[in-house]
């Protein structure tokens, strides 16, 4: 899997030159605008996401794919998307690279959409804040403006609601990004703290008139389903493993925490060090010119005091962001719980 997440970024790079008339001049996004204010995914596209993690995800396995489509001013429409294939390090013959370009071949002699226009990946109870996830998307968003990433959630869908979000990188990050500067410094300057890394695109489903009057038929014919479980006043495990997950991701953050505070601690030690050597260096000028001795020469105090290294920061703000994803997955979780329990306290009160 590891081989597999390295070839996106490498694939997002390649795809400037092959795809990149995808998303040049038609969006409106600057400096300090989005080029893309909704998402208008097609019923297949979702329909072939679920099935590639059904037939290759099993536990945390992530499975990842690209999306094709189009832009429509300030829409994109994802119309099509295929997999990327499920591979081991062993395959050393395997270019993935070649296989989008193929794939992407073959689509277009049969007259599909195929553009790129993103990516997908899906995730284990929400914990796609990475690093990897973000050097991808800088990739696909760098080559071609527009380009977004889906993120499904298999576990949140099995509980019988779809889970399924499209992100971007926000203008500041991708300034960030392309100055490849991480440090506290540029991060303060840009103004980035981990609620200013990701944007949320508002998605929209939409069928065709025929598939929803084949749905229409399908619902007819088949049985009434028993829903009885989504009543269910028992928690399931979901909550109790988000939370070993956050509580993981706030060690992380303590750790990160310790390390800071010594890097600052070790910085004015280091300061204090410097002021008194130049003290003492001072004293002793004085005191050979008052001998009539010529001063001591200037020494270059960088190579006497060379500055401790800072702490990544990007690091930091991933754990935040990642803290903050788990934080809303257990808000949206407890308020569906506790909506069941006042309404069982009402049916409850109501009987007697």
């Amino acid at each position: 899997m590891a081989s597999r997440k390295e070839g996106t970024g490498s694939s997002a790079t390649s795809s400037s030159s092959t795809t990149g008339a995808a998303g040049k001049g038609k969006g409106k996004g600057g400096s300090g605008d989005s080029a893309v204010k909704q998402v208008q995914i097609d019923g297949l596209v979702v329909l072939k996401i679920i099935k590639h993690y059904q037939e290759e995800g099993q536990g945390t396995e992530v499975v990842q794919g690209v999306l094709l489509g189009l832009v429509v001013e300030d829409r994109l429409e994802i119309t099509n998307c295929f997999p990327f294939p499920q591979h081991t390090e062993d395959d050393a013959d395997f270019d993935e690279v070649q296989y989008q370009m193929e794939m992407m071949r073959s689509l277009r002699h049969v007259n599909i959409d195929h553009l790129h226009v993103g990516w997908y990946q899906s995730t284990y109870y929400g914990s796609f804040v990475t690093r990897a996830l973000l050097d991808s998307q800088f990739s696909y968003q760098h080559a071609i403006e527009e380009s977004v990433v889906l993120i499904y959630d298999p576990i949140k869908t099995a509980q019988g609601s779809l889970s399924l979000k499209a992100y971007r990188l926000t203008p500041k990050l991708m300034e960030v990004c392309k100055e490849k500067d991480f440090s506290p410094e540029a991060l303060k300057k840009g103004n980035i703290t981990f609620e200013h890394m990701f944007e949320e695109v508002p998605i929209v489903i939409k069928n065709s008139h025929l598939i929803n009057v084949l749905m229409w038929e399908l619902e007819k014919k088949s049985a009434v389903a028993d829903k009885h479980e989504l009543l269910s006043l028992a928690s399931s495990n979901h909550l109790g493993k988000t939370l070993q997950l956050l509580m993981d991701r706030v060690d992380e953050m303590s750790q990160d925490i310790v390390k800071y505070n010594t890097y600052m601690r070790n910085t004015s030690k280091q300061q204090q060090q410097k002021h008194q050597y130049q003290q003492r260096r001072q004293q002793e000028n004085m005191q050979r010119q008052s001998r009539g001795e010529p001063p001591l020469p200037e020494e270059d105090l960088s190579k006497l005091f060379k500055p401790h290294q800072p702490p990544a920061r990007m690091d930091s703000l991933l754990i935040a962001g990642q803290i903050n994803t788990y934080c809303q997955n257990i808000k949206e979780f407890t308020a569906q719980n506790l909506g069941k329990l006042f309404m069982a306290q009402a049916l409850q009160e109501y009987n007697s």
